[in-house]
């Protein structure tokens, strides 16, 4: 099953979709993380101006951070689909590795190496989450009955009902009229009922 959002836009264009997405992402996350702090670390009187001029100096940076992050990470999803011809859960795993190397390699190779394994592990649990949730949701395939089937059902059927419909000494099927032959009980019951009119007529006379 593939972890790849269909509705992306197609690339090149995902691109500049993600760097819009991730410098609006950062712009407000930060904005709301440093006007909790610019407020919580001001005096009685200025909470809120601090706060705000905070957003105002760290909001920009940290959305432009999420910008050149998520700029590099599409164009090497975008390249990696353009070499290997087909989009699955490898290529953003592998884009996240090759974007934290290429954002940590002037701190040296090492640190390079740490930032694109996270980046691979955190893309790798992202694509797998994301796996197991559309797993979960996905509707389950109803199960289709073909007409033939049914008609075989129903005549199948219809046939059994019929064989044990016929007695086992003729060819005539047994009444289920319940009407014209009595239960043994009714019988009883009529005789019995007759036998006291007529006594009780008698007693009367």
């Amino acid at each position: 099953m593939s972890g790849i959002d269909h509705g992306r836009e197609p690339c090149p264009h995902r691109i500049f979709d993600d760097i819009g997405g991730a410098f609006a992402m950062g712009a407000v996350g930060g904005g709301a993380v440093n006007l909790f702090k610019g407020v919580y670390n001001s005096p009685r009187g200025r909470r809120f101006p601090a706060g705000f001029d905070a957003i105002r100096r760290e909001a920009p940076k940290i959305g432009g951070s999420f910008a050149v992050w998520g700029g590099l990470f599409s164009a090497f999803d975008c390249t990696l689909v353009a070499l290997r011809h087909k989009e699955d859960p490898w290529n953003p795993i592998l884009s996240g590795a090759l974007t934290g190397g290429v954002l940590q390699v002037r701190y040296g190779f090492s640190s390079a190496a740490r930032s694109a394994a996270f980046g691979g592990l955190l893309l790798g649990l992202i694509e797998g989450v994301s796996i197991m949730l559309n797993r979960m949701t996905a509707p389950l395939p109803e199960q289709s009955v073909s007409l033939d089937t049914l008609s075989e059902k129903s005549t199948s059927g219809s046939k059994v009902e019929n064989v044990s419909d016929i007695k086992p000494g003729g060819s005539q099927p047994a009444s289920t009229d319940t009407t014209s032959r009595p239960e043994t009980g009714d019988v009883w019951g009529s005789a019995f009922g007759a036998f006291r009119q007529q006594k009780g007529r008698a007693n009367a006379k």
